[in-house]
C-alpha cells in the first residue's frame, strides 16, 4: 500500500528487508528476474529447490525445518496469521506453513510503499534431502486507499510480470516479482544453510 506519513517511517525490518532495502531496481531487470524466472506447474506458479543433506536423517531434517519455520512466524514482518499449518510428527515426511508478511517495496520518508504478501512452504522430506515448494502466492495492495488482490498467476508470471519481448520487468508489477524473487532466494539460501552446515 501507498501510504503518505508526516515523518519518517521506523518500520520493524528484519534482516532480509534491511539489505534488500538497498538494492534500486531498474526497469532492465537483472536476468535473474527475466524469462523462466517464475515457473508454473499446472498453471500455478510454484518456486521448488531440492537440498541434499548427506548423513542426516528424516527425523534430523523434519526437526530442522520444523524449527525454521517456526520462527519464521515470528520474524518483525510477520503479521499474526503466519503459523505452522501441517505437521508430520509421526513419519518426517511432510511440513507445511502459511506466511503472510510485508514486501517492501519503498521506505523513506513521507511515504512508504509496500504490500501484504501471502505464501505457503511446504517441505517434501526424505532420508538426506528434502524438496521445499514455495506456493499459493498472493498479494494484498494499496489496502488504505483501493485494496487490491493479486494472484500469482496474474501478475508476476512471465505473461504478465514482463514485457512483450521478455527483456524487461513489467512497469506495474514488475516490483512485485522482483521482491518475490529475492524473497524466494533468501529463504531457499537459508534453509540450504541450516541443513549443509
Amino acid at each position: 500500500m501507498l501510504l503518505t506519513l508526516p515523518m519518517a517511517v521506523s518500520a520493524q525490518d528484519n534482516t532480509w528487508e534491511r539489505e534488500n532495502a538497498k538494492v534500486p531496481y531498474k526497469e532492465n531487470a537483472d536476468p535473474k528476474y527475466l524469462a523462466g524466472a517464475v515457473p508454473e506447474v499446472n498453471g500455478k506458479v510454484v518456486f521448488s529447490t531440492t537440498i541434499e543433506a548427506p548423513g542426516k536423517s528424516k527425523k534430523e531434517i523434519y526437526d530442522l525445518l520444523l524449527d525454521y519455520f517456526t520462527k519464521l512466524t515470528k520474524e518483525d514482518n510477520q503479521l499474526e496469521q503466519s503459523r505452522i499449518s501441517y505437521t508430520d510428527d509421526a513419519q518426517h515426511e511432510k511440513l507445511v506453513a502459511s506466511y503472510q508478511e510485508w514486501l517492501v517495496f519503498k521506505n523513506k520518508p513521507l511515504m512508504l510503499d509496500r504490500t501484504r504478501f501471502f505464501y505457503q512452504l511446504a517441505a517434501e522430506i526424505k532420508d538426506g534431502k528434502v524438496t521445499i515448494y514455495m506456493s499459493r502466492i498472493y498479494y494484498l495492495y494499496d489496502e488504505e486507499r483501493q485494496p487490491t488482490t493479486y494472484q500469482a498467476e496474474e501478475w508476476i508470471n512471465d505473461r504478465y510480470g514482463l514485457n512483450k519481448k521478455k527483456t524487461k520487468t513489467s512497469r506495474v508489477s514488475g516490483k512485485f516479482r522482483r521482491k518475490t524473487i529475492d524473497r524466494k532466494d533468501y529463504l531457499f539460501s537459508k534453509i540450504e544453510q541450516l541443513l549443509t552446515k
